[in-house]
């Protein structure tokens, strides 16, 4: 894959057509994702049709703030990203203690969830899990919530929300995918990769400083 010298983002030549719900997995599968969790519901089961097929595994609590807080542990052990993959209105609210607390401990979590579909009407009308706005509940407690528009955009929202994982401070983000595009099929655009991140390296002195400042000090405490 060659990398685009403006962004530093890696596409590939892949142009299928996909449903958005195999656009998503296959972004994942891309990220070297291998394990998500979750509970299915009415509205992602097409993205869950396609996990075992882009070899990743999945985990299903008895509850979403469950699969949230499992996401976030398994990121804590392993060092990689969390996928939580929750349905619409309720279930998706569930999860947002485990967004929160992520957030305020500095842990990567991808949160996926479907949405209304695109032409939704703004005035209720009874859909099921119809809620006012998922992505401005999620903005709340995450450091960002984007909701996609075509089925071409997933990859990009995808790395995006990878690259933040890598180059920034790590913290939950949410995507959301309206319900009429998992099913779409449309051109799915190349892959897109988050740029690699060398790591950091703190400041040779600045690390010497500190040891000695501990080395001499008559009553050392460490506050966490």
């Amino acid at each position: 894959m060659e990398a685009d010298p403006r962004t530093g983002v890696r596409t590939g030549v892949l142009t299928d057509v996909l449903t958005g719900g195999e656009a998503l997995v296959r972004a994942l599968a891309a990220h070297d994702v291998t394990q998500a969790f979750g509970i299915p519901g009415t509205h992602n089961l097409e993205i869950y049709r396609h996990l075992a097929a882009y070899g990743i595994g999945h985990a299903t609590p008895r509850h979403e703030q469950g699969a949230g807080y499992a996401a976030d542990g398994y990121a804590r052990v392993t060092g990689r990203p969390g996928v939580v993959i929750t349905t619409t209105g309720p279930a998706l609210l569930n999860v947002t203690a485990a967004v929160g607390q992520a957030y305020s401990d500095s842990v990567p979590l991808l949160v996926v969830s479907p949405g209304m579909p695109l032409r939704h009407p703004r005035l209720a009308t009874g859909l099921l899990h119809e809620m006012r706005s998922q992505t401005e509940a999620l903005r709340g407690v995450a450091a960002f919530s984007h909701r996609v528009s075509s089925v071409a955009e997933i990859g990009a929202a995808v790395a995006r929300a990878f690259t933040l994982f890598r180059t920034r401070r790590p913290r939950p983000v949410h995507l959301e995918v309206p319900l009429d595009l998992l099913t779409a099929a449309e051109t799915a655009g190349p892959v897109r990769l988050a740029p690699a991140a060398a790591p950091t390296l703190p400041d040779a002195e600045a690390v010497r400083r500190a040891a000695r400042a501990q080395r001499e000090a008559r009553r050392p405490a460490l506050v966490r």
